[in-house]
């Protein structure tokens, strides 16, 4: 391994521990409604990110990044995807859901593949469609149980895979393309925060006082981090191996709800996580082995 990719690895580790343990961020700021988490996320998020660009690529890069063909309406429309995403995040860690939030990003990777075939017409292995089949026994487990199915999770999935799509799809640089996106949802995020201390349904000015809003302000910070250094990363490091390590996130999200938030996690809802678990196993494990197998015959 040399230095560049070991560095990579490291770099992304972090973003990956980072994601994973942002619950506990968030719920730092309980005090504060999930939207306007969401609006202060994506405003200095905005910032930080477009400072970011106009340093690396001078001030050419919307134009840029614009010019590609469907850019315009296709980062609107994952803009819209990853706002979605993110205030339904927000809004399950602070409402003691954060055990089945993780549920949506184990969940995610395999849904990815379900779009594949289903939108791009991608071929499964044996080993792919067994996982998504173990997937779906275990969330129909967790629906029959408890009455109905695990919105939050499908929903977090289902956003965020759809939001990879199109990312996918329009083959766009991740921080360009988040420049883009912060830069749609720049507006209506300000809106809502003027709108809210207008009303007197804010605090950022008066009452939640300093430690809160220095923690909403570097929220915008870990919001665009963590995905430069994955966008770093990704370039130094196989595919195969952030496959394997992107589980690290999910992992701590559910050791998060279940050891320090005390959420429930009973034999039933076990039962329908080991299916998933054993479903992303043998998907993760098909994938590493026939990355080595690739190298291999590279070698040979």
């Amino acid at each position: 391994m040399t230095s560049e990719t070991r560095r990579g690895l490291w770099v992304a580790i972090a973003s990956f521990v980072c994601w994973g343990l942002m619950p506990l961020y968030w719920h730092l700021l309980k005090v504060v409604p999930a939207l306007q988490i969401v609006a202060h996320r994506i405003v200095w998020s905005t910032l930080l990110v477009v400072a970011w660009l106009l340093w690396k690529q001078g001030r050419g890069w919307l134009r840029a990044a614009l010019a590609r063909p469907r850019a315009i309406w296709m980062l609107a429309l994952s803009a819209l995807l990853i706002g979605f995403n993110w205030s339904l995040y927000i809004w399950a860690v602070n409402a003691g859901h954060v055990v089945e939030t993780s549920l949506g990003y184990f969940i995610n990777p395999l849904l990815n593949v379900v779009l594949g075939v289903a939108l791009l017409h991608e071929r499964l292995r044996g080993a792919q469609w067994l996982s998504v089949l173990l997937a779906a026994v275990g969330v129909t487990w967790l629906t029959v149980h408890f009455g109905q199915p695990p919105w939050i999770a499908i929903c977090l999935a289902l956003s965020f895979a759809l939001y990879g799509l199109l990312r996918k799809l329009l083959a766009i640089d991740a921080v360009a393309g988040m420049g883009v996106e912060s830069v749609y949802l720049f507006v209506p995020a300000l809106l809502t925060l003027v709108w809210s201390e207008g009303h007197g349904q804010g605090g950022f000015f008066s009452t939640w006082g300093a430690g809160v809003v220095a923690l909403l302000v570097f929220g915008g910070a870990l919001t665009a981090l963590p995905l430069i250094g994955f966008s770093f990363a990704v370039r130094r490091v196989p595919l195969s191996t952030v496959g394997l390590i992107q589980y690290i996130a999910p992992t701590l999200q559910f050791l998060t709800g279940v050891f320090v938030f005390h959420e429930a996690f009973d034999r039933t809802r076990l039962v329908g996580f080991a299916f998933i678990w054993a479903a992303l196993a043998i998907y993760a494990s098909d994938g590493l082995w026939r990355a080595r197998r690739r190298n291999t015959l590279a070698i040979a």
